[in-house]
């Protein structure tokens, strides 16, 4: 590997979005040793930390394997907006997806894709950047795009940068995706919090509680949107993490049938 591609995949994902994620996978799965795979591996950054703490076994995934620096693993290419996952039904215990989704056409389809090679019992980890945070929400206000999906060069797409970021998920949808891929017990963090979201939210934090508390009644007793399968979520979008943190980081499990 050259060290201008070194450099770039060193860059895929940053410390505390692995970090948050490894802590996740630590507190929601507690079955070991376990099988995992990542898809989008990059670097294998992740897979380099979950190998050094955990009794755990990584494959691979991405659409190339030109970014892989860690020793001994061998990635199987698939390109995620035309194939799917090249692995059997059930196949692993741990699925992980950082910083991936936001670069796919079709992200609903690789979180039923996830769904399906997750054996029942398993878990499955992925991040997005919360295009929900106050720095997003006032960027798109005035600007038109949220923080991290600027305007796009047309006909050049780099799928490992900003520039690659074509798909925007807001939480709810996010967490939409996953119940309806037939994931549950759904847990919700963020890597860390903005300093900019901080200093937004002094300001802004009980206009936005006032108005959505009026929003969310008309929506449950004018539009019927809300019940109380999809109330949590709902307001989860406008709790303090949500409002000041950078990126998603979800978790949820593959119920085994009773």
């Amino acid at each position: 590997m050259n060290n201008n591609m070194q450099a770039l995949a060193e860059t895929l994902s940053t410390d505390k979005i692995l970090l948050a994620t490894f802590q996740l996978i630590k507190d929601i799965h507690h079955q070991y040793p376990a099988t995992h795979l990542d898809i989008g591996s990059g670097a294998g950054s992740l897979i380099k930390l979950l190998r050094n703490n955990l009794s755990i076994q990584s494959t691979a995934c991405d659409y190339t394997d030109t970014l892989m620096n860690e020793e001994g693993v061998k990635v199987e290419i698939a390109n995620l907006n035309t194939e799917k996952l090249p692995f059997a039904d059930g196949a692993f215990d741990i699925v992980t997806c950082t910083e991936v989704i936001e670069h796919l056409e079709h992200y609903r389809e690789t979180i039923q894709e996830a769904f399906r090679v997750c054996k029942a019992g398993g878990t499955f980890v992925v991040t997005t950047p919360n295009i929900l945070n106050l720095k997003s929400r006032l960027r798109f206000l005035f600007f038109g795009f949220y923080n991290l999906f600027g305007p796009l060069h047309f006909r050049e797409s780099k799928l490992y940068s900003t520039g690659g970021h074509i798909t925007p998920i807001g939480l709810f949808y996010l967490i939409h995706s996953l119940v309806d891929a037939g994931f549950s017990e759904i847990t919700v963090r963020v890597d860390k919090r903005q300093t900019t979201s901080l200093i937004y939210l002094v300001f802004l934090y009980f206009p936005i509680l006032f108005v959505s508390r009026f929003l969310l009644k008309t929506e449950i007793k004018k539009y019927k949107t809300v019940d109380d399968e999809n109330l949590p979520y709902v307001k989860k979008m406008n709790s303090v993490d949500i409002l000041t943190g950078r990126t998603i980081v979800v978790g949820c499990k593959k119920i085994k049938s009773a």
